[in-house]
């Protein structure tokens, strides 16, 4: 199945892979989905959606281990704070699900970052948009795709 994450790097020219796993719906979460693919944690990519009370909302891509640091999260979006988006208001803003959501093809453009760490590996790990495939993708194009800067967004 192609995912609109997906056909977005096609016509973008961005190479990727796609590795499907079983969903557990009583664990979607990233180090869950980490084990079952047999990939380090910190090369998988969670993305999170937050609100900043100037600038709207922002999508903050993370290593799955990791916890988004909003004061970070803040400065780099250019905003005084930011909050996470409630669960339940993720389907309506983003048109994704918990465990399904990816930073691209979201149904309007909002603003996004990277955890600087992403530049550390030639490929990382993120939503394709469905649960239970993940995608393989260099962060460097990705990032272009999206403009998103790289920046320290996780809690030390």
């Amino acid at each position: 199945m192609k995912t609109n994450a997906m056909r977005l790097l096609e016509q973008a020219g961005i190479l990727y892979e796609a590795l499907e796993y079983e969903v557990d719906e009583g664990d979607l979460s990233g180090l869950s989905t980490a084990k079952k693919l047999k990939i380090p944690p910190e090369r998988l990519f969670k993305t999170l959606v937050a609100r900043g009370g100037k600038k709207g909302y922002a999508v903050f891509c993370i290593p799955c281990g990791g916890e988004l640091d909003l004061k970070k999260a803040a400065k780099a979006l250019g905003d005084k704070a930011v909050e996470m988006l409630p669960v339940k208001d993720l389907k309506a803003v983003t048109g994704y699900l918990r465990g399904g959501c990816s930073p691209i093809g979201m149904k309007k453009d909002f603003p996004s970052f990277f955890d600087e760490t992403a530049i550390l590996f030639s490929r990382i790990f993120l939503s394709s948009g469905a649960r239970g495939t993940m995608l393989c993708v260099e962060p460097e194009p990705l990032a272009a795709l999206l403009g998103a800067p790289f920046c320290d967004l996780i809690k030390d």
